[in-house]
Parts: C-alpha cells; structure tokens; sequence
C-alpha cells in the first residue's frame, strides 16, 4: 500500500464575490505605486518592474477581506491537524500588485518568514498573463534530485508545480513553501492581492495589551 507523508498542502478555490470591490479599492494602490516606480522606468517604459502597494493593513475597505483570509487560514490550519486552541491568527501583510504593462514582470523563488499561511487572490489575469509556481520545499529531495519523466505531470517526482489562476482564484499555503510568478510577457493586465498570516500565542497578545492599557 502507498502512503503519502509529510504532503505540502495547497487550496485553490474560486470566489468572485470580492472581485469587484477589491479590484477597485485596489486601484489607488497600484496608480501610486506606478507612480512611484517612474524613477526606475526606462525610456518611459515599465519593463521588468512590478508595482507594489504599500501595506493594506490599516484601509477599512481591506477589512472584511482580511476577516476572511484569517478565518479560511484558521481552517486551512486546522484542517492540517495543528491545535490552534491557544492562538489567534494575525494579518502580517497584505498588499496588491501588477506587472509591468510592458512585460518583464516576475518573482524568483521565495517564501515568507515567521509566517503559517500565504496567499493570494487574483484580480486581473489570464491564460496570457503570469502565473505562480510551487516548488518542492525538501532540501534532501533537492539535493538528490533525479531526472522527471515528463516535466508536464504533477507526480511524486515533481520538482515544481504550476497554479493557473483566473480571476477570483484563491489561493492558500503554508509560509515556508517556495514559491515565484513566471514572467508575464505584457500581453493582458495582471494583478493580484497578496498576504500573510501568523498564528501568535493569545497569551503574548494578552501581555501586549496590559501594556497598553498600563
């Protein structure tokens, strides 16, 4: 019989019911950050930048969605088999960003530290448009990896994996797994939101409170 262990876990699901909204509360963000960014443009165009909000943490249009994002990691935790009992779940970052219009736009490999839970929720893509990748996060495996059968299968022998997202995607996994954005070619708009969760002991943020309030 084949077990499977130590599994990297990663849900995708589609809900477009914020695709409106956060698509134009969003917009401010990625004028600015465009604006922002002219000093690096080259010969007046963006190629090879992505434009990158600042934090969305403290806009109250944000704050139902961060409600959301918490609560889906929460599940997505628990789901996994660790005890939350005594910890509350966090919003560390949160931010939107959108490819260079004259391509060139990409994330090399990556996670995010002192985090559980990242994700993302696709506003603006396409099957023309960039797209993230998964990597395997074993650094044995990694470091006696053999040849693939065929790159194009998702298999036990599977090095990285793709995620092709439409908008509405959604996308959670856990910190540590390595991730990146292939590079988009310019084509169509691509943007998305992007976050961290954290699980913090409520006894730390009890202790942070009476400090406060002392």
């Amino acid at each position: 019989m084949k077990s499977a262990f130590f599994t990297s876990c990663v849900s995708v699901e589609e809900d477009i019911s914020w695709l409106n909204s956060l698509s134009n509360f969003s917009d401010k963000y990625i004028t600015e950050a465009i604006e922002n960014n002219k000093k690096k443009f080259i010969n007046n165009k963006d190629f090879g930048l992505s434009h990158h909000s600042t934090p969305l943490t403290n806009d109250v249009n944000f704050l139902n969605f961060i409600k959301f994002i918490c609560k889906k990691s929460h599940k997505f935790l628990d789901d996994q088999g660790y005890n939350l009992e005594n910890y509350l779940l966090v919003i560390k970052d949160l931010w939107v960003q959108e490819f260079s219009k004259d391509g060139g736009g990409h994330h090399s490999t990556h996670t995010h530290s002192n985090g559980h839970v990242s994700g993302f929720y696709f506003l603006k893509c396409s099957p023309k448009t960039s797209y993230p990748i998964f990597h395997d996060p074993r650094p044995g495996k990694m470091m006696i990896q053999l040849p693939e059968k065929d790159v194009k299968k998702i298999t036990d022998a599977s090095e990285k994996i793709p995620c092709s997202p439409k908008p509405g995607t959604f996308v959670l996994f856990n910190s540590y797994l390595g991730h990146e954005f292939s590079v988009d070619y310019g084509i169509e708009p691509f943007r998305f939101i992007h976050f961290n969760i954290q699980a913090v002991l409520k006894e730390l943020i009890n202790n942070d409170i009476k400090r406060i309030s002392s």
